[in-house]
């Protein structure tokens, strides 16, 4: 056993590999999720709202980091939406208004159409000057966005005629994928004023260490990657949309469903690392 292990030729790792990822795919595995601190708090913050409280909702995400964020966007959209809170859309990409769009579409249209676009939700779209933008609108929102996505002046909308600057938000949630993002946002709008603006996150993979040192002052809770995004989506899925004991559209299983691949693809490269260290120390015993 140990000479056949010794002397694998490394086509039968690819193929393992290949395998358990194509599986969880194939047969859509889902694998219970338990929440970190990180997602609680998240969700607890955006729990402890009150119905019609305002929250500006950052997507600073592109479809290149689509398949880590677009589950937690998802997520954060339906939970705002069942606690009847007013969201505000904007985005420092200028591909970032289609990932809005796809949100609205997906969440806010099709399953909340008592929302009136105006008074429920806005869309501010895109605007170009990085972390320049969020130096302005902490004090004067208005000084940026004189109208909305759509063109139309933000004085014409009933949501927009007393907001004046993002202080007067009662939580900021960024999804970053990229830079500006939510570095940006701790930097120029949280820590400057700390007893002003609350704000919660998602993120890559990549970016959560670097903003793991924010964490419970600037940052009050942090989803990283798929793995953050599917256990805040277990909490806001448990929570309201299997009291009637009905099945959640897939659409709100996303995040699980691609944490199946990752999950299995990882316990193999463990068990592939645990296997080669063997091999290794009897090949030194020998």
């Amino acid at each position: 056993m140990f000479h056949f292990l010794e002397n694998l030729d490394r086509r039968w790792i690819f193929l393992l590999m290949a395998i358990s990822v194509a599986v969880p795919i194939l047969f859509e595995l889902q694998f219970p999720e338990k929440p970190s601190e990180l997602a609680q708090n998240v969700f607890d913050e955006i729990e402890n709202l009150n119905e019609g409280d305002k929250v500006l909702m950052a997507w600073d995400f592109d479809p290149s980091t689509e398949g880590e964020l677009g589950p937690m966007a998802t997520a954060l959209a339906l939970h705002c939406c069942e606690k009847k809170l007013k969201m505000y859309f904007m985005t420092l990409l200028p591909v970032g208004p289609q990932m809005i769009d796809k949100t609205v579409s997906d969440v806010v249209k099709a399953d909340f159409p008592e929302l009136t676009y105006g008074e429920d939700y806005v869309n501010l779209g895109y605007k170009s000057g990085y972390e320049g933008v969020i130096k302005v609108i902490v004090t004067d929102l208005r000084g940026l966005y004189t109208t909305d996505a759509r063109g139309t002046n933000i004085d014409q909308i009933p949501m927009c005629r007393d907001i004046e600057n993002v202080q007067q938000m009662d939580l900021i949630i960024n999804v970053s994928g990229a830079y500006p993002g939510t570095k940006e946002w701790v930097q120029y709008a949280a820590t400057p004023y700390p007893n002003q603006i609350k704000m919660v996150a998602g993120c890559t993979g990549v970016q959560a260490p670097l903003l793991y040192p924010y964490i419970p002052e600037q940052l009050r809770g942090l989803l990283g990657a798929i793995k953050g995004a599917a256990e805040y989506e277990s909490l806001v899925v448990d929570h309201y949309l299997k009291k009637d004991g009905k099945e959640p559209d897939k659409k709100y299983l996303e995040g699980k469903r691609r944490m199946g691949p990752q999950l299995v693809a990882h316990l193999l490269m463990i068990g592939l690392i645990i296997i080669g260290n063997i091999v290794f120390f009897k090949q030194q015993r020998s």
